[in-house]
């Protein structure tokens, strides 16, 4: 196969089930970069705003936010918190909430795509979701944000440029457009060669098997 197989991810950076699920299938890539035979694949991570009404600051802490999200008791949320802090660790992700800061993903979706116009997409994904979820840092506003991408190699005052004048604010909206389009409802979600959906945190056996199979039905379809 000539061409590498595509795989879309539309994500948000404060999904928790979004580093779970990129875990997962980061271990279905390496699972086939061991096969000579497997396909190549290659991965653009695309704009999901799970909820873009909150604030850049917000005054509480996770179980106060999810509580409120979700209209459900704190000790509810607290037991929801647990469960996918467990599940993280299973593949090898330190989720500390308590350290959480609650923000506004637009920008740092903008960042995502200023990235990938100089390259480092994949690194700076990487980056903002240990950020987010292990290092409590603040991935919601400008100057950190611009910190963050210097760490992964990118220039930091291009950077804090592209955010101030919104650059790329209209392939964030481009990319939640597309995900309406799709009919997608919550994330992670992977799109493969534009023709497959994989909604969720999925084991890597059934990516693998995605994968493998888009593979075959591309190498089987006429010409």
């Amino acid at each position: 196969m000539s061409e590498p197989l595509s795989v879309q991810i539309w994500s948000d950076v404060q999904c928790p089930w979004c580093y779970i699920g990129k875990r997962k299938f980061e271990a279905a890539l390496a699972e086939l970069a061991a096969d000579p035979e497997a396909p190549q694949v290659e991965v653009v991570y695309r704009s999901y705003e799970l909820a873009p009404d909150t604030p850049v600051d917000f005054e509480g802490t996770p179980v106060d936010y999810l509580s409120q999200r979700k209209g459900i008791a704190p000790e509810q949320a607290r037991a929801m918190i647990d469960r996918v802090t467990g599940i993280a660790e299973s593949v090898g992700l330190d989720y500390r909430y308590d350290d959480i800061h609650q923000t506004n993903t637009v920008l740092a979706h903008e960042l995502l795509h200023f990235a990938k116009a100089h390259g480092k997409q994949l690194e700076l994904k990487e980056r903002l979701l240990r950020a987010y979820f292990t290092e409590g840092r603040h991935i919601g506003r400008a100057d950190d944000l611009a910190e963050l991408a210097a760490e992964v190699g990118l220039d930091r005052d291009a950077a804090a440029t592209a955010l101030a004048a919104h650059t790329h604010l209209a392939e964030v909206k481009a990319d939640m457009a597309q995900a309406v389009a799709y009919g997608i409802q919550g994330v992670p979600f992977f799109v493969i060669d534009d023709r497959y959906g994989i909604s969720g945190a999925q084991d890597t056996a059934h990516f693998v098997a995605a994968l493998r199979q888009a593979a075959a039905e591309r190498t089987e379809a006429p010409a």
